[in-house]
């Protein structure tokens, strides 16, 4: 950081990159709220309030899943093109063609899912897609399959674009990286935080992508001629892997708007440090080497890699909370920044990642993991780094590019709408922790009675997350309007 005030123009851009962008954001946020949706009914069935079949149940819980990573990649991914566009000439045509592959992903999927009855989970397990006992025939798991190919071919078509434009401008990947700034020091050299990020997220998200694409051919040949191997435990850890990176990913994605957006409230620029530099060095590889904790459960696994997981997922909330969380704490303090709902949802966000990193390391010790992985802990620790994290960010920065320039104070329903949202969304998801730490477990249809009154409270917070979410999407539909309604 520095002290050094800079000027600005809050507005963005009226250009192509920001149109595509904004179309991205509005999709994006209505995928968010359906998928809400669909995780109230599934809390209300587990709740006893409502009747459920439970082939409907899983194939919502399918959706629910798939179309929430969806979402927050979506999102994320426009936040990122949009902000590195600042700093290279990014091809709006590549978007274009990855939001086209995007798009009929989501086509794949959804037809797969609401036609075809498959319910196998987003995660795509092997064996899983083949052995349906007659809930779904193998074209619906093939259709599946090649929904998420797709999505992840239009992904490294992105990523590539971003890339080759990255190198170009920063003397190759490893100055976008900010290696180079980590070895020879010279801050005059260092990339802008945002590359940084976007050059990490490359990274490990393309390999990440990769072998998530072997796991999804394999399964493709093997629906189609069941006579083809596939090894169940090699597929399970590619499979484990590309889902831990690219849920990741989706929020280191959306991390650039609050380097971007905070330091035009406060006037100081957000600065490349060595230290920033070096936590985000380490990100690259804790995020790769953490999926281990995933795995702790299979006893076949060998024991350097039950070991790896544990130390990882410790080691891994260090560039996080010490350095993200901290940072953006120290840089805000002092700054007499004024705050608006675009601001308080991008600090929200960092907040609520930093907050989700603490179960989540929790999960990752192996004699906890043991009790209660497969217990409702585990989707309370991602749906805090969703809600409270990813989503929070796309939501601040929805808000940031149709906000209203000429107003200078708070609107009411904005603060009520900011502090309804933190009261639903911590509400939700300590339902979710307080069920784990109960050794409810996860992904079951139906509850007992015993287990039913946490589902209960929580289809409340549910409730007013899905309002709240209502009226972010209608403003920033409003705030569309009245920016075409001035151009």
């Amino acid at each position: 950081m520095t002290d050094a005030t800079v000027k600005i123009d809050t507005a963005p851009p009226e250009n192509l990159h920001a149109n595509m962008i904004k179309l991205t954001m509005g999709l994006g946020g209505v995928v968010f709220l359906l998928m809400m949706i669909f995780g109230l009914v599934m809390r209300t069935a587990q709740g006893g309030i409502i009747d459920l079949d439970p082939a409907i149940f899983y194939q919502l819980l399918t959706a629910h899943g798939a179309g929430m990573v969806g979402s927050a990649a979506l999102s994320g991914a426009a936040i990122l093109w949009y902000f590195v566009a600042r700093y290279v000439d990014l091809n709006p045509k590549v978007y274009l063609i990855f939001l086209g592959l995007f798009l009929a992903g989501v086509v794949c999927i959804l037809g797969s899912i609401f036609f075809g009855q498959y319910g196998g989970a987003w995660t795509f397990l092997f064996p899983l897609p083949a052995i349906s006992g007659g809930a779904w025939e193998a074209g619906a798991a093939v259709v599946f399959c090649v929904g998420y190919l797709l999505i992840g071919v239009g992904f490294l078509i992105y990523y590539l674009e971003m890339g080759y434009k990255v190198s170009k401008s920063f003397k190759g990947l490893f100055g976008g990286l900010g290696w180079k700034f980590i070895i020879n020091g010279d801050t005059a050299a260092a990339p802008p935080p945002t590359i940084i990020a976007a050059s990490s997220v490359m990274v490990f998200n393309s390999i990440g992508i990769v072998l998530g694409a072997i796991v999804l051919v394999a399964n493709i040949v093997n629906l189609l001629n069941p006579s083809f191997a596939v090894d169940a435990l090699l597929a399970k850890n590619a499979t484990y892997f590309f889902g831990h990176v690219f849920i990741n990913a989706t929020i280191y994605m959306a991390v650039t708007a609050v380097y971007e957006i905070i330091p035009e409230y406060t006037g100081k620029l957000w600065k490349s440090t060595r230290l920033f530099a070096i936590a985000w060095a380490a990100v690259v590889v804790f995020v790769q080497a953490v999926y281990f904790h995933h795995l702790l459960q299979d006893v076949n696994m060998p024991a350097w890699a039950m070991a790896t997981g544990q130390v990882v997922s410790y080691a891994s909330g260090v560039p996080l909370i010490a350095v993200t969380l901290f940072s953006t704490a120290l840089y805000i303090k002092g700054s007499g920044m004024k705050w608006d709902l675009a601001t308080k949802l991008l600090v929200l966000g960092v907040g609520g990642w930093g907050v989700g990193a603490i179960p989540a390391m929790i999960d990752g010790m192996v004699s906890v993991n043991k009790l209660m992985h497969n217990t409702q802990w585990v989707p309370g620790h991602f749906h805090t780094y969703l809600l409270l994290g990813e989503a929070a960010m796309a939501f601040g920065f929805a808000a940031w590019l149709v906000k209203d320039t000429s107003r200078v104070t708070q609107s009411g329903l904005d603060r009520f709408a900011f502090l309804a949202y933190v009261a639903g969304g911590a509400g939700f998801v300590l339902m979710f922790l307080w069920s784990g730490a109960s050794s409810i477990p996860r992904r079951w249809a139906v509850h007992y009675e015993a287990w039913q009154l946490q589902s209960q409270v929580a289809t409340v917070f549910a409730a007013v997350v899905i309002l709240v979410t209502t009226l972010f999407i209608v403003g920033y539909v409003k705030g569309l309007m009245r920016r075409g309604a001035k151009t």
